[in-house]
């Protein structure tokens, strides 16, 4: 599934080989996508960022048209340290030192934990729709835990999620993806990017590559937050964060509190009207949002 006006290549980055699409010119900018989605959630917007921009949007390993390996014991093939490394080993196949990079959900997560342990190749930072992996667990609620249920389930031994997400790997993807919109059904989604995302879940490889993203969210990842927050470590890059009213980050309380935890330059916007998918549910607000930040 191409974005228009993209060309798409794969790129061998070490032990996985990514299908990344690129378009525009200018300062580099990398667009990283989340859970249960690939390249295609940022089609309504890169078209408007590539008029400004390098734009390169990767499928993270496991997901969409790039390789998907068999996870370790030790919840480390998923974790975001080694997917950062993943995207620092594009960037230096594709001979860029440094670059503007935004993440959304599983995305975010990898992009924030690159600012981390690889400051100077992130020139400034944009976080949509996620609070950091330790702070999400340590604030779930009720509410929030029934909400966010796949953390657990997917973070379940394999096979277990496996098994029972093969019975219907697309009726799961796509109830998944209805129930974290606004309107509470797929109309925000288009056709072509809506069947990339339910393409793969028929696909047993992706599937698992899947549930060791979160396996690694519930072990390694949290475990990495947790130990950066004991150093007093900082995230350099100044950093864009912005929500959904009714997504995942607003249930927390404060969720740019929380991220002005985490960075010593930190701005944030909340967009009404959206749920978890601000770029394919309120496009313009989320460049309106968003580029300021890095077109200033």
């Amino acid at each position: 599934m191409a974005i228009e006006g993209f060309s798409r290549s794969r790129i061998s980055v070490g032990d996985v080989t990514l299908s990344v699409h690129r378009g525009g010119a200018g300062t580099a900018m990398i667009l990283l996508h989340g859970y249960p989605q690939t390249h295609m959630t940022w089609h309504r917007v890169a078209p408007v960022l590539a008029r400004d921009f390098d734009v390169i949007i990767p499928d993270l390993r496991g997901y969409g048209d790039s390789d998907a390996p068999p996870d370790d014991a030790a919840h480390g093939v998923y974790s975001k340290r080694r997917v950062a490394q993943d995207i620092v080993a594009l960037m230096e196949a594709l001979g860029i030192a440094r670059a503007h990079v935004i993440g959304h959900d599983r995305g975010a997560r990898v992009a924030y934990r690159m600012a981390l342990d690889h400051p100077g190749r992130v020139d400034r930072l944009g976080i949509v729709e996620i609070v950091p992996t330790a702070d999400f667990w340590a604030v779930w609620s009720a509410e929030l835990a029934l909400k966010a249920y796949h953390w657990t389930f997917l973070a379940q031994p394999a096979p277990l999620p496996e098994s029972l997400i093969g019975a219907d790997g697309a009726g799961y993807v796509a109830r998944t993806l209805a129930s974290w919109t606004l309107a509470g059904d797929l109309s925000p989604f288009a056709p072509e990017a809506l069947d990339s995302y339910l393409r793969q879940a028929g696909d047993p490889a992706r599937v698992a590559a899947m549930c060791a993203d979160y396996r690694a969210g519930a072990t390694t990842d949290r475990a990495l937050d947790e130990a950066d927050r004991a150093a007093g470590r900082k995230i350099a890059a100044p950093l864009r964060f912005v929500w959904g009213r009714h997504g995942f980050p607003a249930r927390t309380g404060d969720p740019l509190g929380i991220w002005r935890g985490w960075a010593e330059d930190v701005s944030g916007a909340e967009i009404d009207g959206c749920g978890h998918f601000a770029m394919e549910e309120a496009p313009d607000a989320f460049l309106a949002a968003m580029l300021p930040h890095f077109s200033g």
